[in-house]
């Protein structure tokens, strides 16, 4: 664990939340972290009716290739550099809890943090691949899921397994704003403005 002196530190715990609010929580490696990231916290913190979200920086993706992760100091300066929206707060405390799956992560803030109403997020992308998570009807058993549309991937909210499975369990986009307010199972997908970045193609870029 990081001293005291590290300015890292205060981003390697959860961040303070009260009993009664609605949290999003939106993971990922952020390799690099773009515009499109925003937009999707952007949109979830609107139309979810949020008082925080979380900006969880993993230590490494379970079903990505790790390789060419930068280090996680990195990824947290680079988020902190294009959010201003005092609303999302940065953490990085999978690192220190050695919490790789987010079943486990999602285990570890709810028995730390009851009263509080939290939401999971992702991006649309996410939506097909969803099933190959470690204990995924897990995952939306526990907590509320908001899917953000990506470029390539509105459809997916039809074709996806994770779609198919929980299709009794799916909440009009209408009703977003009260979804964190809902017992699990409960998803919806929420339209909206796209962005087509990638962290992939700007790592391609650049290389």
């Amino acid at each position: 664990m990081s001293s005291n002196n590290d300015p890292m530190a205060p981003y390697l715990r959860m961040p303070y939340v009260e009993k009664g609010m609605a949290v999003g929580l939106f993971g990922g490696s952020f390799n690099p972290p773009h515009d499109g990231h925003v937009l999707v916290a952007e949109t979830a913190l609107r139309k979810l009716q949020l008082d925080q979200l979380w900006w969880m920086i993993t230590p490494g993706n379970p079903l990505k290739a790790n390789g060419n992760l930068a280090d996680l100091s990195k990824r947290l300066a680079w988020s902190r550099e294009r959010v201003s929206d005092p609303r999302i707060k940065f953490t990085a405390f999978e690192a220190v809890h050695r919490l790789r799956y987010t079943a486990e992560t999602l285990k570890f803030i709810m028995s730390r943090n009851q009263g509080v109403d939290f939401v999971w997020i992702m991006g649309a992308d996410n939506l097909a691949s969803f099933h190959h998570w470690q204990n995924w009807q897990e995952i939306a058993n526990t907590v509320p899921i908001a899917v953000i549309d990506r470029p390539g991937s509105t459809l997916s909210y039809l074709s996806s397994i994770m779609a198919k499975t929980f299709d009794h369990a799916r909440v009009d986009e209408d009703a977003a704003g009260a979804l964190a307010r809902m017992p699990a199972p409960a998803w919806t997908f929420i339209h909206g403005p796209r962005s087509s970045l990638s962290s992939t193609a700007i790592r391609n870029a650049q290389a």
